[in-house]
């Protein structure tokens, strides 16, 4: 199960994904608004085990302590991105890792060029993406830490190389597909 939940004033995409068998979830980008985040929490039924950040912006970790504490759950980042986090992760997040909730098996992919620590969380049928690939579009990579360059060979080694069929679920607008934006997506035409 998925949801999808538009949070703060950057309209940050955070998401909630759970396993149905074992009712064990997950949280990824817990950006802003965490009182409607803890909502579809408690509609979904699911009991929280990790809350995993794509990169270090606030938009992405803004309520990331408010939502370790109400749900227990552990913090995952990218090393290269802890400062942007303001406490102390849980967990470092490495290229290659594995993260289990519930059936799932969970991949962290190490996707540098928005920020030095951005990552994307590989799930079945599904990529979160975070602000690395967008529907149409690529994250920003003028701010501090930021490199055009590995972003984009980044997106073409590691995303890029996946099912085509796969769900993009990005850090802000609409979801995609891989093969949608192999074909379309002007940065990599």
């Amino acid at each position: 199960m998925l949801r999808k939940i538009v949070v703060g004033p950057y309209q940050a995409n955070c998401y909630v994904l759970g396993c149905k068998e074992t009712m064990e979830g997950l949280v990824i980008d817990p950006g802003d608004e965490v009182f409607r985040i803890v909502q579809a929490i408690t509609e979904t039924g699911l009991t929280i085990r990790h809350i995993l950040i794509t990169h270090g912006h606030i938009d992405h970790v803004g309520g990331a302590a408010e939502l370790k504490r109400i749900t227990g759950a552990p913090v995952s980042i990218h090393p290269l991105d802890i400062t942007g986090l303001g406490f102390s992760p849980d967990r470092e997040v490495n290229d290659g890792d594995d993260i289990r909730v519930g059936t799932y098996l969970i991949k962290v992919l190490h996707t540098p060029g928005h920020s030095p620590g951005g990552v994307c969380y590989l799930a079945p049928g599904a990529v979160f993406t975070g602000d690395t690939l967008f529907a149409g579009s690529i994250g920003r990579t003028d701010f501090p830490g930021g490199d055009y360059g590995r972003l984009i060979k980044g997106v073409q080694s590691k995303l890029f190389t996946l099912d085509e069929n796969l769900r993009v679920y990005p850090g802000h607008g609409p979801p995609s597909t891989i093969a949608t934006e192999q074909a379309t997506n002007p940065f990599f035409r």
